[in-house]
């Protein structure tokens, strides 16, 4: 990535985005009480892996493919070992916090996506999955957000946050988030983790009941961009909240 940086040392708004160039970006942002423009050329390492991402994200479920058909069964093999799944539609899928039998219509908002971040979170941090899962941690309320939905709505956040599909990068979290896909594929999912196990040591916290639940998840992400916007984060495990995955 190539970076050129400016600052203005009056303290004032470095105005409007420039573009400059095909692919040249510049973002202004405001760090440490300093206004500053970052220019942004993307290496073709980074627009393979944002175009991957990109494509990932346009994935719509469709309960009629095999392999989404698998992945589900995968979901289930990972969060239940030794457990038979009775079918793609039962009953047993609202023990995981699908709002019904049938957990295809729950994955409309966020798409396959929020599929393989479950799948993902279930196979790579197993400990702090069950932990979730379960409700083990803390004093619970007697109104708990939903598992699985939650992941879906998690899904959801991320991608609003980064930005991804726009033609022309808006915020600086985005340029952030570049850099670090740039050293990790899988950026994105361990993003995921770190903001599934940052959502429910909030709603522990505010002692939440799930009627407040877009409350959590706005803060969770405010939390996310503190930490990505931190000097010394140069990877998501750099962040400050990865340390609670287990």
């Amino acid at each position: 990535m190539v970076v050129t940086m400016y600052v203005d040392g009056d303290g004032a708004t470095c105005g409007r985005p420039a573009w400059i160039g095909k692919g040249l970006t510049c973002v202004c942002f405001k760090r440490k009480g300093v206004y500053e423009g970052i220019c942004i050329n993307l290496t073709p390492k980074q627009e393979e892996r944002l175009k991957r991402l990109r494509h990932r994200m346009k994935v719509y479920f469709d309960g009629s493919r095999p392999d989404h058909q698998e992945a589900l069964r995968a979901l289930w093999s990972a969060t239940y070992p030794g457990k038979d799944l009775h079918g793609l539609i039962s009953d047993q899928w609202k023990e995981m916090g699908w709002q019904g039998r049938d957990p295809s219509t729950d994955f409309r908002g966020a798409g396959f996506i929020s599929l393989e971040n479950l799948l993902f979170f279930a196979k790579t941090f197993s400990t702090s999955f069950q932990i979730l899962l379960k409700k083990q941690g803390g004093k619970r309320s007697a109104w708990e957000y939903p598992f699985a939905v939650a992941g879906v709505n998690i899904t959801f956040m991320i991608m609003q946050m980064l930005d991804l599909d726009a033609m022309k990068p808006r915020t600086f979290i985005r340029s952030v988030f570049l850099q670090i896909l740039s050293e990790n594929e899988w950026a994105f999912d361990l993003l995921y983790c770190v903001a599934f196990v940052v959502m429910d040591k909030q709603w522990l916290e505010r002692n939440a009941t799930y009627m407040e639940f877009n409350e959590v998840l706005k803060s969770t992400r405010g939390q996310l961009e503190r930490e990505l916007l931190m000097d010394d984060v140069l990877r998501i495990e750099d962040m400050p909240s990865y340390n609670l995955l287990s």
